[in-house]
């Protein structure tokens, strides 16, 4: 691993992992020895980085010279911390990683008034049970949208009856109980919401739509609005 990449895992494992972190925790985070983590803990603080703490204690990074100083204000700091907790408690495990990783990355900009504030912000949300609950990974899907490729899958609409059908995955959205996916179904040659715990099984496949999404994304979001009934769920 190159030098440059592997200082900058270490400064977001530094960023992510609960402080004071120790040596041994963050060699095992970035996959090398002790011994590099020490002579890179060392090589980072000759670059200007403030790092707290000492071998056999843990580590600290207090500010972090690889990314430009934030300004927040109080209550943008108590809605930033609200909205990323939310996205944590939603019960997508991949966006709950995201959502500490980012929160991780913005306390290590603020000046040390402004992280103060985010660790012990007053806005926190909880719940007793995660607020969706897709039966499949949504990352195959996530990653349909992105690189606006076809995606199958295996789904039961609303009488339990099972299909298999191709579908050109739009958008992820989050409704008041309920997660789906917007797209633009092959077997019915029509915009379909798909309901995330109904897909019981979603396969990547190599057709792309590209560079149609933003459009078709455009057209069905039309269609909702108007209430058209070919914009009804699956």
């Amino acid at each position: 691993m190159a030098r440059t990449d592997r200082l900058f895992r270490l400064l977001h494992a530094m960023r992510v992992l609960p402080a004071p972190v120790t040596a041994a925790r963050l060699a095992e985070e970035t996959g090398v020895s002790l011994r590099s983590i020490y002579r890179d803990i060392d090589g980072l603080r000759a670059a200007g980085a403030r790092i707290d703490g000492e071998r056999g204690y843990g580590y600290r990074l207090v500010e972090d010279p690889a990314l430009p100083p934030q300004t927040f204000d109080r209550l943008e700091i108590e809605a930033l911390v609200l909205g990323l907790a939310e996205v944590g408690r939603m019960g997508d495990p991949a966006l709950a990683t995201a959502a500490a990783s980012v929160l991780a990355k913005v306390a290590a900009t603020l000046p040390d008034r402004s992280e103060q504030h985010l660790m012990h912000a007053v806005s926190h949300v909880y719940r007793f049970r995660e607020r969706y609950a897709p039966a499949v990974d949504m990352g195959t899907i996530r990653e349909g949208c992105w690189a606006e490729r076809a995606v199958a899958i295996r789904y039961r609409d609303r009488d339990g009856t099972a299909t298999a059908r191709t579908i050109l995955p739009l958008a992820i959205v989050y409704l008041e109980d309920r997660m789906a996916v917007l797209a633009w179904c092959c077997l019915r040659e029509a915009f379909r919401m798909f309901i995330a715990d109904r897909i019981a099984s979603v396969e990547a496949t190599p057709a792309s739509f590209r560079p149609r999404r933003a459009a078709l994304l455009r057209d069905y979001l039309a269609e909702l609005s108007a209430g058209r009934r070919t914009s009804q769920t699956a």
